[in-house]
């Protein structure tokens, strides 16, 4: 799979992790551990970029913001505010051993010898850089940190939505030596795998255990890989 690539690109959620791990576990623990960050850090220093990052109307009615926080998240919205604050409410759990990201079983080894291969290992999510380094950084792998392994992190803050081309475009400018073909896009979202082909990347779906079905109609989708493994 990797024999001509030079760059591999990774989606998180369906792709390198259950989906039930953020909808189950990520998601529920930032709301529970909300309430009792906006009573003891409102005013804080520390959370003001993240409460100052909210629309106006949230910023300084701390029932609004919890109230809008639940909303976006019911709603399953990838706001990039909502997603900082997010990464933020998940590091307490995660220095602290409660969350642990579990990985599916053939993702270490494929990073590990991707990475040993000279290939450049990167992540886009949309889930805010931070939290994504937080998650690779508490594992259920060995060795527990993968952080060593990946070169670099794109969100939709700094490359952009996952379904634009011009976001593919923009994470291909960061490695400009490389030509496009020489990449590797891996998701399980299929309109995100449509973009980064339109940008030049190879791409290909992803299909894990409790993922939602690929259309049956796509093109891609009896190219679907289910293991990473070789």
């Amino acid at each position: 799979m990797l024999a001509d690539v030079d760059v591999l690109l990774l989606d998180i959620e369906g792709t390198v992790c259950p989906i039930s791990f953020v909808k189950d576990v990520l998601f529920p623990y930032a709301l529970q551990a909300l309430p009792g960050v906006l009573d003891d850090r409102w005013d804080s220093p520390t959370f003001a970029s993240y409460r100052e990052a909210f629309p106006e109307e949230y910023r300084n009615d701390r029932t609004a913001l919890e109230a809008h926080v639940k909303d976006l998240v019911e709603r399953d919205l990838k706001v990039p505010y909502l997603k900082s604050l997010q990464g933020h409410l998940w590091q307490h759990g995660y220095e602290t051993g409660v969350l642990r990201a579990p990985l599916f079983d053939d993702v270490p080894a494929f990073i590990k010898s991707a990475h040993s291969a000279g290939k450049k290992v990167m992540i886009y999510s949309s889930g805010s850089v931070p939290a994504q380094k937080l998650f690779f950084g508490h594992t259920t792998a060995d060795p527990s940190d993968m952080m060593p392994f990946i070169s670099n992190w794109f969100d939709t803050v700094n490359a952009g939505p996952k379904t634009e081309a011009g976001s593919y475009t923009k994470i291909l400018s960061t490695v400009p030596e490389t030509n496009p073909s020489r990449w590797l896009f891996l998701s399980d979202n299929i309109k995100e795998v449509d973009a980064a082909r339109a940008a030049g990347m190879q791409s290909y779906p992803v299909v894990r255990p409790g993922n939602a079905p690929l259309p049956a109609d796509h093109p891609l989708t009896n190219s679907a890989l289910s293991s990473f493994s070789a």
